[in-house]
């Protein structure tokens, strides 16, 4: 069976400690995963959390050794812990880089991603918004999406990491079909069998006929109307000040957000510590933690794995 990859994120933030932890936690994981980041980074939480399982300094995914933790080391510059620096956003990015090359050439199963720091990562000489867009274009793929998932909601966005001017542009009928149409293929694949999507409106109680904008009826219900003769269960576009309360009920398995904090605002009011980021749309498997770099608690062995461990769970269960 091939290995996960889980990549450590920024070395300076809470990624090595929150991958030790998890592995450390959950021995299924731990036999089926490698850590992608840097030997003295590793070695150092590995001390700092009392850690007794041996460590596996290996080369390459298929040198995978079975009851120890499996590390792939990459080099570091100088990097500070709990500080942004362009050493800890180009070790970042190489970590991914490489997980994304063994996924892609088939060396390992999924990718799992610790978090990353913008601002270091364009220190670094990485000029991306985060996570997805570098694996869009390492994947050659033009068409993704962010889907944030946890037990209680699940939300796919439109737009992310743009300005809200730019966002409200961005909200097109092609874009929201494939969005409805990313978030129905994933949630099948993990297990639900028809899966109902509520489509968020954009402006104030969905437009109100076109009193507040005219988005929701020229964009938004042209999008629903196509994707329901396509055979999706999906409805919309309804009141975003409502449909989140309905779909942690249970009325809806994923609800389609117009831009980023539409859908993060919600999902970090429920599932803040367990909530799982997965990119949809790519030719491989990657989840990621749903939080940030932590900078002010990095190396005080406070971080909580539990995001880490659900990221796990989803990738096995997309597996």
């Amino acid at each position: 069976m091939r290995p996960k990859a889980m990549t450590m994120g920024d070395p300076a933030g809470i990624g090595p400690e929150i991958c030790l932890k998890a592995l450390i936690a959950d021995d299924s994981y731990r036999e089926s995963t490698l850590i992608i980041g840097s030997e003295s980074i590793v070695s150092n939480y590995s001390d700092l959390i009392n850690n007794t399982i041996p460590l596996a300094f290996i080369s390459e995914p298929e040198a995978f050794e079975k009851g120890k933790i499996n590390v792939i080391s990459l080099p570091l510059g100088n990097c500070e812990i709990g500080k942004v620096s362009a050493a800890g956003g180009d070790a970042a990015y190489r970590y991914v880089e490489t997980a994304i090359a063994y996924a892609m050439e088939g060396r390992v199963g999924a990718v799992i991603t610790g978090p990353l720091n913008k601002e270091a990562l364009h220190m670094g000489g990485h000029p991306y918004d985060g996570h997805t867009e570098i694996f869009a274009e390492l994947t050659h793929t033009k068409k993704v999406t962010m889907m944030l998932w946890s037990e209680k909601l699940s939300v796919v966005h439109v737009s992310t990491h743009v300005s809200l001017r730019q966002a409200c542009d961005l909200v097109k009928k092609e874009r929201i079909l494939d969005c409805i149409t990313l978030a129905d293929e994933t949630l099948k694949r993990m297990g639900i069998a028809e899966p109902k999507i509520a489509v968020a409106g954009l402006n104030p109680h969905s437009g109100e006929s076109g009193l507040f904008g005219e988005e929701d009826r020229t964009e938004i219900r042209p999008a629903v109307e196509e994707a329901v003769k396509l055979d999706f269960n999906a409805v919309g576009p309804l009141p975003p000040d409502t449909v989140y309360l309905q779909a942690s009920k249970g009325k809806y398995d994923c609800v389609v957000a117009m831009y980023h904090d539409q859908g993060h605002i919600p999902m970090k009011l429920l599932a803040f510590d367990s909530g799982v980021n997965v990119t949809l749309g790519l030719p491989i498997i990657r989840t990621s933690v749903d939080h940030g770099t932590a900078f002010d608690i990095a190396g005080k062995g406070l971080a909580s794995e539990e995001s880490m461990l659900a990221a796990l769970e989803v990738s096995k269960r997309l597996t």
